[in-house]
């Protein structure tokens, strides 16, 4: 069978998928599946199709999708190493550097695999799995985080894959769509994006009261406890605001208004179009592979937990420049790098899915989920992110406002979102200073904790 044909496996079969067949499936892709599909390879399953055996040929066929049917497949071999360091007792912070190398590919895969079950639940139900698993892996690390009672990895690093979204992702993208397409004026639907910057603003709503209200009890002398206290019930009410403020965006989103999200459609290479939009794996089969995936995730996510103090010490590095920096970067590295390349082909609208629609979901949801987590388990976790973080915040969710309000792009734009990401983490590099610092240390740096004493 030539590989450029659609297929389907049907009880271990490969079966050519007719174009009936094909639209019967009604699945529509969200902005965050057509930027995971551009890191996706194409698999010829020419040779699977001989083998005899219908169950070792399933088994083949979805190996070879599943695992091989990606470009970052040769980082899954970080994961039994990651695993193997672990157990073995090596060094932590290889411990850590392996398992968040091996989270690289199995985030990607969490997004294609969604999107094959998809398929056979339909666009509606499809549309509630993406969206809860669109961010999995942050929120799997903020649980684990919360277990070990590490309140500030929680905060930072949910805090850092905001920033690193309306910053960095967005910055690159409109730099380099903007120098890709220097004789092209970039445009892109402002709908999507006035959506989720209000939702954004919400969430930065949230995240100010409960400084605010800690600012202003504080200067009127009454006891810590009590602010202790009273910031933690507000913040938990907030959060259940941006709860509902976040279904009633899945319903706008899913339903009433869904051709805003659904991004512009492809005008060239119809066939290659239609071979993404039709399913490789089984339904089965793609629920167990994702339960695997997010036990794998889960198992990753607790080394990181783990290692990340030692990490930071051996690198000379602070916990949060880790958190807020290198863990969303090196995260969500598949993702973002689908909506640059998005950008490169002046598809914006896809973009602006990807990174306004990751770091709303995450400000709205993953975030008031997590103080709702800690409430249940007993972790007295709170909306207040402290002044430079909640600051950085605000800042950032203006600056990325005021950068799209026109509905137009150009590759200034994407220089200036890249020079304030600098900025905010150039601010969280030198915010405290390394964990128990060697004897050959020459840098000096703030401690939090006391802003009046140097460290060297």
């Amino acid at each position: 069978m030539a590989s450029n044909e659609p297929w389907l496996l049907e009880n271990g079969s490969v079966k050519r998928l007719t174009k009936e067949t094909r639209h019967g499936h009604g699945h529509s892709r969200t902005a965050h599946n057509k930027s995971s599909s551009s890191l996706r390879r194409k698999s010829d399953m020419s040779l699977v199709s001989k083998v005899p055996c219908s169950t070792l040929r399933n088994f083949l066929a979805n190996l070879q999708e599943v695992i091989l049917g990606t470009k970052l497949a040769v980082l899954f071999v970080a994961i039994p190493f990651a695993i193997a360091a672990h157990y073995f007792s090596y060094a932590r912070p290889w411990v850590f550097s392996l398992s968040l190398l091996g989270l690289i590919p199995l985030a990607e895969r969490v997004s294609f695999l969604t999107e094959q079950i998809a398929f056979y639940t339909g666009p509606t139900v499809g549309g509630l799995l993406n969206a809860t698993c669109g961010n999995a892996t942050e929120l799997i690390i903020a649980i684990f985080a919360l277990k070990e009672n590490k309140i500030d990895v929680v905060k930072y690093s949910l805090l850092g894959s905001i920033l690193s979204n309306l910053l960095l992702v967005l910055g690159t993208s409109l730099l380099c769509g903007g120098i890709a397409n220097l004789s092209v004026e970039q445009k892109f639907d402002r709908k999507q994006a006035d959506v989720n910057i209000a939702l954004l603003l919400l969430g930065l709503l949230c995240h100010l009261l409960p400084l605010m209200y800690r600012s202003a009890a504080e200067s009127t002398g009454i006891d810590e406890l009590s602010i202790a206290k009273e910031t933690l019930n507000l913040s938990r009410a907030s959060c259940i605001v941006m709860l509902i403020a976040y279904f009633a965006y899945l319903i706008f989103q899913l339903w009433t208004h869904r051709h805003i999200f659904e991004g512009e459609e492809e005008n060239e290479d119809d066939m290659d179009v239609s071979q993404e939009e039709t399913p490789v794996i089984g339904f089965w089969s793609g629920l167990i592979w994702l339960i695997s995936m997010t036990i794998i995730i889960s198992l990753l996510s607790e080394y990181l937990v783990d290692t990340i103090e030692e990490a930071s010490t051996s690198w000379g590095i602070s916990v949060s420049f880790i958190s807020i920096i290198v863990l969303p970067i090196v995260g969500n590295a598949a993702e973002h790098a689908g909506a640059i390349i998005f950008a490169f082909k002046n598809k914006l609208d896809i973009t602006l899915g990807v990174a306004l629609g990751s770091a709303t979901q995450i400000s709205v949801f993953v975030v008031p989920m997590s103080v709702i987590v800690a409430w249940i388990i007993g972790i007295k976790m709170d909306l207040d992110f402290n002044l430079l973080e909640t600051g950085s915040l605000a800042l950032t969710i203006l600056a990325t406002a005021f950068t799209l309000q026109d509905g137009t792009s150009h590759y200034l734009k994407g220089v200036v979102l890249l020079l304030c990401y600098f900025v905010i983490g150039a601010s969280f590099y030198v915010q405290i200073s390394p964990i128990e610092p060697g004897p050959h240390a020459v840098n000096m740096r703030f401690k939090t904790s006391n802003p009046g004493v140097f460290s060297v």
